[in-house]
């Protein structure tokens, strides 16, 4: 017996008012949702970001299922599983024989191909979660030289209204406050306690098969207590505004020890997944700006980061795929080392970094941008060995936010095509913004010595082998001034501490 439609819902798709489910016909049509190793393998994910996405998915599927939605299921374990979504969706098609099948374009270039080459007759939806289609990225981008964020972003406010007076001027006469948002923490300031989910009987299930098959796998997945639900991602939004943002303007960039969460959100999983909506987010931090919870730094940072960066990043995915991920601009070939999978290094900001990735799947974009990210760009890790590291160990990353994030910003890997410079720097960055530098092995008042902090020599070291290409980047130029006022003897005491270290790096040491 034929069905109406077949609606398949991917992973990292669980809202209710998906495109695919537009029209859905409770009594004709049918939804399905798979867990596959396919996608649990190809890289090694984080065993609590196989656990959140297996207990989401199952969530989403049983509250369809109380909406009067019929409903297939395929679990990790399911004797029958095909291992792939393309494989589930035939096999699916062929049980049901549905007069249609329905399929919200995919977040990921790899995944939406592997559909599209199943040879099934999909319909195509667009994604509505998002705010910049990517046919209206894609008319945004077309003629431009350069593709700043900045530009898209204030078009994203035009269009939004979004912190805008009546006649359209930005509030506080400027489109960016990010100047406002370097604060470094003072001394004993810590964030507000983490709200914190217990597992129901649903997510105790999804541990124990994500601990049988993927223990293997980088990172704890015991103390797992993400939101799995829309509820609770709800609730973990009203935290954040309650007690999170009116400090995040002012710290986002912050870093301490033991203080893996601060005053960040935490909802970024949440929202990638669709168990929260960009437009409510964004509706309810103006609220507070405009009742005057919060200032407007804090306000218009956050704000930023949703859409402005975070649109910005999909619409350069989705217009540079699938070449952009071969990108290479510095020609890096050093394999990634061993301590970022162990977390097992001399270097307190990096153990910190690695460490609470580790334990939580987590970390926040600074200590992602310019901790572990910036010690690989001054290494010269190889682009694929990085992104594929970031990809497997945090919980809200996928390829359509990972890539851009890493191979552009972090590694400039691209050329400069999604930034405008290097995000590189010495300690003296880590020491400002954070107080790992007090409880390190190294010193970062020192540069050459043994004992000296390995970001300064690989600093000038990344400075001094990349001066051709980097040398005319205007906002590189007071970088290099100060370079060639330096010493001699120093920038060769610099050039062989440079060295040595990557030596160690490329013999296995861990530094």
């Amino acid at each position: 017996m034929s069905i109406g439609a077949l609606r398949l819902v991917l992973g990292d798709q669980l809202c209710f008012d998906l495109a695919a489910l537009d029209g859905l016909d409770p009594l004709r049509d049918r939804v399905l949702l798979a867990e596959v190793a396919e996608e649990a393998g190809h890289v090694p994910h984080h065993p609590q970001k196989l656990a959140f996405l297996f207990s989401a998915m199952r969530h989403f599927a049983q509250a369809l299922r109380e909406r009067g939605v019929a409903v297939d299921y395929v679990t990790l374990d399911d004797p029958d599983n095909s291992g792939s979504l393309a494989g589930e969706l035939a096999r699916c098609a062929a049980r049901h024989r549905p007069e249609s099948i329905h399929v919200t374009e995919a977040g990921d270039w790899r995944v939406e191909q592997a559909l599209k080459a199943s040879g099934l007759p999909i319909v195509w939806h667009a994604d509505r979660r998002f705010l910049c289609s990517r046919a209206e990225f894609a008319r945004w981008a077309r003629g431009r030289k350069q593709l700043r964020m900045e530009f898209f972003y204030r078009e994203m406010r035009r269009q939004s209204g979004l912190l805008l007076h009546p006649d359209g001027t930005p509030e506080g006469g400027a489109w960016n406050f990010d100047a406002d948002n370097r604060k470094a923490l003072p001394k004993g300031l810590r964030g507000p306690l983490a709200v914190r989910f217990a597992p129901d009987a649903i997510t105790h299930e999804v541990l124990a098969l994500v601990a049988e098959r993927f223990a293997h796998h980088y990172g704890r997945l015991d103390g797992f207590d993400y939101p799995v639900t829309h509820a609770e991602a709800q609730a973990l939004w009203q935290h954040f505004l309650d007690f999170g943002l009116a400090a995040f303007g002012d710290y986002q960039d912050a870093m301490a020890s033991g203080e893996p969460f601060l005053f960040h959100a935490r909802i970024s999983a949440a929202l990638n997944v669709g168990l929260l909506d960009v437009r409510r987010l964004c509706a309810d931090v103006e609220t507070a700006y405009r009742e005057g919870r919060v200032a407007l730094n804090s306000a218009e940072g956050f704000i930023r980061q949703l859409i402005g960066w975070r649109e910005y990043v999909r619409g350069i995915y989705w217009l540079q795929m699938p070449d952009y991920a071969q990108r290479n601009a510095f020609g890096n070939t050093r394999a990634l080392p061993a301590f970022y999978w162990s977390g097992q290094t001399r270097m307190n900001c990096m153990r910190q970094a690695i460490g609470q990735t580790l334990e939580h799947a987590y970390a926040h974009h600074i200590q992602r941008l310019m901790v572990t990210g910036n010690f690989a760009l001054l290494a010269g890790i190889a682009p694929p060995a990085l992104c594929d590291w970031y990809l497997a160990v945090y919980m809200d990353a996928f390829d359509w936010v990972e890539l851009p994030n890493v191979l552009g910003m972090v590694l400039h890997a691209d050329g400069g095509y999604l930034g405008s410079k290097p995000y590189c720097a010495s300690g003296q960055y880590i020491k400002r913004m954070s107080d790992y530098c007090q409880g390190c092995a190294y010193k970062v008042s020192e540069s050459a010595t043994e004992d000296a902090c390995p970001f300064n020599a690989l600093y000038w070291h990344f400075l001094l082998r990349h001066r051709e290409r980097l040398k005319g980047n205007p906002r590189m130029g007071m970088v290099y001034k100060n370079l060639a006022r330096m010493d001699e003897a120093k920038r060769q005491a610099l050039w062989r501490r440079g060295e040595a270290l990557l030596a160690r790096l490329d013999a296995g040491e861990a530094l």
